[in-house]
Formats: C-alpha cells, sequence, structure tokens
C-alpha cells in the first residue's frame, strides 16, 4: 500500500505542534468514498481542535489530522457506495474526526456532492463547511424565506460571505455588518445594506427583523435581541443563546452545528453554477506550509476563505 503525506499533531497546542508525516491511507468502508485531495479548506473549527478546545476531539483522538472540507476526485469506491464512480471530481465535508489536511482522505458517500462546473478544485475546497453552515443556519433553523429581512454578523468571513449570497438568492432584504475594510467586499456580494461596525451602531440602522444571523456573539449578540420583531429568531453558531431572554422578548433563539448533507450541498452548487453565488479565496497555502494557513485564519478578519493546495 503506498503511502500519502498528511499535516497531524500528536499533542494540542500552538501552531508548531502540525508536522508532516508519511502514512499508509485508510481504505474506504462500504458506505464511504476515497478521495485524491486537489485542496482543502482551512476553517476556525481548525485551531480551536487544535487548542484541544473542542469538545468532540480530546486526546483519545490524537495524533489527529486537521481538515473538514476537501474537493478532488474519487479514487476507489467502497462496496455500497453507489451514487458516484470513479474519476469523479466532487467536494464535500470530512466527519469532525478530520482528516482534509492530506493527499487523499476517506469520506461517506452522503457527504459529498459532484463538484461546480465552473469552480476549480481550489474554489470549491472553499465551500463545503462554510456553504453549508450558513444555508443550515439560514433555511434549515432559521427558516428564512423570501420577503423576510435578515441581520448577518460578519459577512465578510467564510460562512458570513455564504450566508450573504444565500440570503439575497432566496429574496431576503439582507443587511449585514463587517470592517471598514471591507464594506465594498459586503457590497459586491449582494447585501442590500451594509453597517461599517466600527463607525455605525447597527441598532441605528437595523429594527424589526425576521433573523439574526450571529456569527460574532458577545456584546454584538447582546445588542442584537432588541431588532427581531416578535416571532422572529436568533440563530448562532457560538454559545448557547439565553433562552430566557428569547422567552421574554417572544422570539425563539438556539445553536446548532453544522452536519454534512450532499444534497444540500447538490443545492449550493446549482447556485454556484447558476451564478448566483461566487465563493471567495483570500489567500492559498501549500500543504507543507499548513501551519502558516492555519496561523492566518487565526488571526482572525479574514476576507473570505483559506484554502489549501494540495496535489
Amino acid at each position: 500500500m503506498s503511502k500519502i503525506r498528511k499535516v497531524r499533531f500528536h499533542r494540542f497546542g500552538a501552531k508548531d505542534v502540525l508536522q508532516l508525516e508519511e502514512l499508509e491511507q485508510s481504505q474506504p468502508d462500504a458506505g464511504q468514498l476515497l478521495v485524491v485531495v486537489r485542496a482543502a479548506s482551512v476553517n476556525p473549527v481548525d485551531f480551536k481542535i487544535r487548542l484541544g478546545k473542542y469538545p468532540s476531539v480530546q486526546e483519545d483522538r490524537l495524533p489527529y489530522t486537521p481538515g473538514r472540507d476537501v474537493s478532488g476526485v474519487i479514487a476507489k469506491c467502497g462496496a455500497q457506495a453507489t451514487r458516484f464512480k470513479i474519476g469523479d471530481e466532487v467536494f464535500g465535508m470530512v466527519p469532525v474526526y478530520g482528516g482534509g489536511y492530506a493527499q487523499q482522505v476517506v469520506l461517506d458517500e452522503r457527504a459529498v456532492a459532484v463538484k461546480p462546473s465552473g469552480l476549480d478544485h481550489l474554489y470549491a475546497a472553499g465551500v463545503p463547511l462554510a456553504g453549508q453552515t450558513a444555508w443550515q443556519g439560514l433555511f434549515r433553523h432559521g427558516g428564512l424565506k423570501a420577503g423576510q429581512s435578515v441581520l448577518i454578523h460578519g459577512g465578510s468571513g467564510g460562512v458570513g460571505h455564504f450566508a450573504v449570497q444565500f440570503a439575497k438568492a432566496r429574496g431576503a432584504r439582507v443587511l449585514t455588518t463587517v470592517s471598514t475594510d471591507n464594506v465594498d467586499f459586503a457590497r459586491g456580494l449582494g447585501a442590500d445594506v451594509v453597517i461599517d461596525y466600527k463607525k455605525q451602531r447597527f441598532e441605528e440602522v437595523a429594527s424589526d427583523l425576521d433573523m439574526v444571523f450571529d456569527l460574532i456573539d458577545g456584546e454584538t449578540r447582546e445588542r442584537s435581541w432588541q431588532l427581531l420583531r416578535k416571532g422572529g429568531v436568533l440563530v448562532s453558531t457560538l454559545t448557547e443563546p439565553s433562552q430566557e431572554r428569547a422567552g421574554e422578548l417572544g422570539v425563539r433563539a438556539l445553536r446548532y452545528t453544522v452536519e454534512a448533507n450532499g444534497d444540500e450541498l447538490a443545492e449550493i452548487a446549482a447556485l454556484i453554477n447558476a451564478g448566483k453565488v461566487k465563493p471567495h479565496v483570500q489567500k492559498t497555502f501549500p500543504l507543507d506550509a499548513a501551519a502558516d494557513a492555519m496561523g492566518s485564519v487565526e488571526q482572525g478578519h479574514s476576507v473570505g476563505k483559506v484554502v489549501l493546495t494540495v496535489s
């Protein structure tokens, strides 16, 4: 069995715990696919796991290969994996137990979709985790519909820049908060109202909202409650919102964790192919510079995505 290169860490810590190693590749089980990785996305969850601050990944999971989403080419199909064939170009989400920062990775066939035809692997790799996080937050959990209004906090980041485009494509009125440097970028995504949070207080601009999509937390969330209409919803990827506060205001509030779903990913791919959504990649790094790539995301204020080119 040939060996592949993958990035791993054997203990939690700073980015220098990451090592590039050569190991034998595990083979797909019945419902899985072996994918030759062309590009892998770097997400905030990667450094949270590396720091030991993600509850699902404890020391018993070490050594650990980061990476939650990839784009590549199918090299092998499990006996019961019938949705795709060898040679198909696909993109998808890796389980929380990781593996994306590698030359090959095993994925559940239900977690992948055919890569958008208009995207190369580098751009496609930036879509699955951030894209599905945005999709599920807005539509599965938030129930956002055409004609409704949504305030997206952090609209220039990995999840946020997809959320702005998805909400707009669905026919919602989209408000978003970004820093001064990213105002033009957010306008280019199609947001109806772009609020420079360094110069404006968003509560002086937004009111009577159907939904707040909170990708920031903290004081930003606390100032957002009052902007929801009765029956509205606050949805977050971060800490659990106060159910007591939600009850007082007559709104819903929830936290969620993204789930891999190839069918939803195919819907996202259709929007990309139709030209309604475009992933933005801010920086790329080679696989052997994974520590620098992760450090770039860890510093925050990314515009769009950071992606590793693999093979």
